[in-house]
């Protein structure tokens, strides 16, 4: 048994420059659909041909190249969170809520590759 229940969501998010560009070349050259830009956050989200699996695009001045991080929707990221930290597994600083959109918190896995558990607070599907 796991101590974590992830949902049938996965996003992938990803550092760019330009959002709105990242966002109509996959759109263009993919054929994902621009599901919206949260401006406020600096997030866009895109809905891929793969169901339950969406692209999300984080603006930054210098994004890492080669960043990837998936990103497992859960239905309460703080129990979640706690089970994991009891586990000893390390999390990366405090949980980051954007209110009315989203709760995530990034943590690492044996390897130290970035993995992020997000909970949706829109009140829709996660």
């Amino acid at each position: 048994m796991s101590l974590v229940s992830v949902d049938h969501t996965i996003t992938i998010a990803m550092s760019v420059k330009d959002r709105r560009a990242s966002a109509e070349w996959y759109k263009t050259m993919l054929g994902f659909e621009v599901l919206y830009h949260a401006d406020d956050a600096g997030w866009s989200e895109l809905r891929t041909n793969t169901p339950g699996v969406t692209i999300g695009f984080g603006e930054h001045t210098k994004p890492a190249p080669g960043n990837c991080v998936p990103v497992f929707g859960v239905a309460d990221l703080d129990s979640s969170r706690q089970k994991l930290e009891q586990a000893d597994v390390r999390f990366d600083g405090e949980t980051d809520v954007v209110e009315g959109m989203v709760k995530t918190a990034t943590f690492y896995d044996a390897d130290g590759n970035a993995l992020m558990l997000a909970e949706d607070l829109t009140g829709g599907a996660a």
